[in-house]
């Protein structure tokens, strides 16, 4: 008999608040003041450091700070390497993260440069703040890896929900399952049957151990020439897996703030870092862990690949999926054609979304 299932299955890190119209308006006239002094600041310290700054050049975002951002360049002066440097941003583009392409200006000697443009986007990672807006966390990802673990005993609920996000934001998926040495012979059917449930749909599954050095081959080597990053709820080990895959990760932060020039009191929420054997990761709180209260019933359809290919083949247009006659998704899940399990997430992932939406906006 499989294991208890992790009941915890929202991993929304955000609390729930309930405010009234007033109260929003509020924050958001708050906002709207604290944007146009930042506007303000900027373009009178654009007019100082002008004289001061390079030619405009391509760069990428690899740490931000809050109110500033470390941009690397493209090539170094004269193609004599790489280039980091600390830069602030014009208040009039949209907000930066990490992995963003832009234009930037870097400073002629010490200083500050500055980023002027972005560049369109492939993907984009977003979650909601507070007060029910959606926020970039990362950009031009292109590829999930959803951590997973025998104890805390996995939820192919809280599985569905990352798979969702990746599908929802154009990014492919692979679910890794770490901690294998942890799998006794009581969990191992569980952990068969629930990896087989995705390898049916066609998402890759990797069982290793962080603390098997031998073993992380296979996750060096879908790592290799992609932006990647790792999701996960607490406890199953995306940190042992970064410092596994990364283990220069902790030097490469002390020298983001050695060569700041700025002190060390600013602290780093979101990563880039190079991979050894090739391609980068990016390592950001924002995007460990994140709910999707956000979305519709029909987006979260959309987001279960094998529901998104039988939607519009019910018998009756209006159909709720629940309980009428010749609905497409009834049918296949009493054949066998699709899980029943996945089914039955997907009603309690939308009746979630109900719930944590009405709560939000009472």
């Amino acid at each position: 008999m499989a294991p208890t299932q992790y009941r915890n299955d929202t991993p929304t890190t955000v609390a729930k608040r309930k405010l009234n119209r007033r109260q929003r308006w509020r924050i958001e006239k708050i906002q709207a003041e604290k944007r146009e002094r930042a506007q303000k600041r900027n373009e009178q310290l654009e007019e100082l450091v002008a004289d001061d700054l390079g030619d405009e050049q391509l760069g990428i975002i690899t740490a931000h700070f809050g109110q500033q951002v470390q941009v690397e360049s493209a090539d170094g002066p004269n193609g004599k390497g790489k280039q980091r440097r600390r830069c602030h941003f014009r208040a009039t583009l949209e907000q930066l993260v990490v992995g963003d392409r832009v234009i930037w200006q870097p400073p002629k000697s010490e200083g500050l440069g500055v980023v002027v443009a972005i560049e369109p986007r492939d993907t984009v990672l977003k979650r909601p703040d507070p007060y029910g807006n959606l926020k970039p966390v990362a950009a031009n990802v292109e590829q999930m890896l959803v951590v997973f673990a025998p104890l805390p005993t996995p939820s192919s609920t809280l599985l569905d929900r990352y798979l969702v996000a990746a599908e929802l934001s154009g990014i492919p998926a692979t679910l890794v399952l770490n901690k294998a040495d942890l799998i006794d012979e009581e969990l191992r059917p569980f952990i068969d049957e629930l990896k087989a449930m995705y390898q049916r749909l066609d998402y890759p599954v990797l069982e290793l151990s962080a603390h098997d050095h031998d073993g992380l081959t296979p996750l060096h080597e879908i790592l290799k020439g992609k932006i990647s990053v790792f999701v996960g709820q607490s406890g199953v080990g995306k940190s042992s897996l970064v410092n596994a895959v990364l283990p220069e990760a902790a030097l490469d932060v002390g020298d983001l703030s050695a060569t700041s020039g700025l002190g060390q009191h600013t602290t780093v929420t979101a990563r880039l870092f190079h991979l050894p054997t090739g391609g980068e990761l990016i390592d950001s709180p924002g995007i460990r862990e994140f709910g999707l209260w956000h979305i519709s019933e029909d987006e979260l359809l959309h987001g279960y690949r094998e529901l998104s290919e039988l939607a519009g083949h019910c018998k009756f247009r209006n159909c709720s999926h629940r309980n009428e006659p010749g609905c497409a998704f009834l049918d296949a899940a009493d054949s066998g054609a699709i899980s029943e399990e996945r089914l039955e997430n997907f009603y309690q992932i939308a009746d979630t979304l109900d719930e944590e939406g009405r709560e939000r906006y009472q």
